[in-house]
């Protein structure tokens, strides 16, 4: 069931993607080579709490695998759902980092890929890639458009470069709850699916692979990596359907101050 949120509503949204915005900022002031992915998730644990609000993925999940931190922090061939720990950054590495948080009784939830020191060329051009495909799928996600147009633009975009667009992984709806309806996959066709209305809040995430499509879940039961052992990238916003143009609620400008890079936005026009 698809829920609409009001104008009030979607303030409280707008206040959670700005908290998790300026977390997943704040974690990219320590992402360097020999810093552990542990140690992010302390970072981000500590800033969510000090801005009054409750990380969402800690505890998330069926009782006998509740995920067990606040970050989901995935290096090069893990495509989502990483579980911090012990392993340390190194230099060439490229690294997602995911956040949820709750405030006020709703959820932000975003992604940004970080290039650990200097990385290849191939890798820089899939972050580049896959985070012009999201602002491409989320141009299309306006009132009266369809689910399949944003996959449509995402997968077309990605595939035109050479990349794998994971199927098994979707982005979704979000509010009261993490994950609400509907599901937003990153292909699809043009004018299928269910129909975009104005107050839809929708999380729009593509991960996208540098190989082949597919993955697999390790052993963990969260760690979701490729399945040819090639890289992934993942980028997330909260948007808000509108007649028109979407309206995005996260933002990576938090992040462009810190890493001095600056996202072009003309992608925005097609």
């Amino acid at each position: 069931m698809i829920y609409l949120k009001t104008d009030k509503e979607i303030a409280y949204i707008r206040e959670s993607a700005d908290l998790v915005s300026l977390t997943i900022a704040e974690v990219g002031k320590y992402v360097k080579p020999g810093v552990t992915t542990g140690e992010l998730d302390r970072v981000a644990e500590d800033f969510i709490k000090s801005k009054d609000g409750k990380p969402a993925f800690k505890g998330y999940g069926p009782a006998h695998n509740r995920f067990p931190a606040t970050l989901c922090v995935s290096i090069n061939d893990q495509v989502v759902h990483g579980i911090p720990g012990n392993r340390k950054l190194e230099e060439g590495d490229i690294v997602s980092v995911d956040c949820g948080v709750v405030k006020n009784g709703y959820y932000g939830d975003s992604a940004y890929t970080f290039a650990v020191g200097d990385c290849d060329e191939d890798s820089m051009n899939l972050l580049r890639v896959t985070m012009e495909s999201l602002y491409k799928g989320i141009e299309q996600a306006c009132h009266g458009n369809r689910i399949g147009d944003i996959g449509n633009a995402v997968q077309t975009h990605c595939e035109e470069h050479g990349y794998g667009v994971v199927r098994d992984l979707v982005g979704h709806g979000f509010g009261k709850s993490l994950h609400e309806d509907p599901s937003v996959p990153n292909y699809g066709r043009p004018g299928h699916g269910e129909r975009l209305r104005e107050g839809m809040t929708l999380a729009i995430e593509p991960m996208i692979n540098m190989g082949k499509w597919k993955v697999k879940t390790l052993r963990d039961g969260w760690t979701v990596v490729t399945k040819d052992g090639s890289r992934s990238a993942h980028y997330e916003h909260d948007v808000v359907v509108h007649e028109g143009n979407a309206e995005i609620l996260s933002t990576f400008e938090y992040i462009e101050e810190i890493t001095k890079i600056h996202i072009d936005k003309t992608v925005l026009n097609g």
